[in-house]
């Protein structure tokens, strides 16, 4: 019936049936049908109309004057959200993990406000995962797919997991040659990576390891600044030791191997009608780690 009330209401602004419809892009058969439809529901007939005269009825101009208040409000109110969610000046406010941010995205964090000053960006970065709807975020960025049906979700890049090690660890330890001899080194874990999948892209076997770990730490910083110092050997992502593996303070550890694919998601709440500005972002980030993937796959 709401639809039907700001049907009527533009009706009797146009004087016209027919330019009601042009003005909503609707049949005229359809406006005609609804109108009947409502002035069967409330009762009375609300416009007299013939080729010649439009009218209101008395109940008409009564339930006119009730709603077009109501409707105008609604239209202005509409037309100010449709050139907000239009422009790319103003506010984004964004939920993303701090390790992923401050390494393999920095540059394009950087890149993105250079690139676009209108756009006035409230990035929040936290390891944790955060409530999209309680922290009132326009996007956010997550590892791994998320299981809430109240999220619409886009992958737009992957990272690997590789296998590493100090030249110090080697030193004073012999160097694993094959995936079984892992349980005689000490191996530092994370706990977003828990299990290791791994993959032989020489062969293409997989195997599952549960390795026990001589510690665990949330922090993959921290996990990488231990094993550059010598104390064991982690499953780590590429993103977070690029520059360590090129500047030799870390080296590959059975190379032929790699662990888990890290996906990265963009997400917003469902029901949410993503803004220009969020649009421009998900769009950035998924081709900056597009560009990413070529360099990990030409280096890996």
């Amino acid at each position: 019936m709401k639809d039907d009330i700001f049907l009527f209401v533009n009706i009797v602004q146009q004087q016209s049936l027919a330019k009601a419809a042009a003005k909503l892009s609707m049949p005229a058969a359809t406006v005609s049908r609804r109108l009947k439809h409502l002035e069967e529901q409330v009762g009375y007939k609300l416009i007299h109309r013939s080729a010649r005269a439009f009218t209101l009825s008395t109940q008409g101009d009564i339930f006119y004057n009730a709603y077009v208040d109501i409707v105008e409000q609604f239209e202005a109110r509409q037309q100010q959200l449709e050139q907000q969610m239009g422009s790319l000046d103003g506010p984004l406010k964004v939920l993303a993990p701090n390790n992923i941010s401050t390494s393999l995205l920095r540059p394009m964090w950087s890149s993105f406000i250079g690139k676009y000053p209108e756009i006035k960006l409230d990035l929040t970065l936290s390891n944790e995962t955060q409530n999209l709807t309680e922290s009132r975020a326009d996007i956010a960025l997550r590892i791994g797919p998320q299981t809430s049906s109240a999220l619409y979700q886009k992958r737009v890049g992957s990272i690997k997991t590789l296998l590493v090690t100090s030249d110090h660890y080697l030193a004073n330890n012999p160097s694993p040659e094959q995936l079984s001899d892992l349980t005689n080194h000490r191996l530092i874990g994370t706990h977003h990576i828990a299990h290791w999948q791994m993959y032989n892209h020489k062969t293409a076997k997989q195997q599952a390891l549960r390795p026990k770990f001589s510690c665990l730490i949330n922090d993959v910083k921290l996990i990488t600044q231990l094993v550059i110092d010598g104390l064991g050997i982690a499953l780590l992502p590429y993103s977070e030791i690029q520059h360590h593996l090129e500047v030799g303070k870390l080296i590959r550890v059975l190379p032929q191997w790699q662990g888990p694919v890290r996906d990265i998601y963009t997400l917003w709440p469902s029901g949410k009608l993503l803004s220009n500005r969020a649009l421009c972002l998900r769009d950035f980030i998924e081709q900056f780690l597009q560009n990413e993937l070529i360099i990990q796959q030409d280096a890996c």
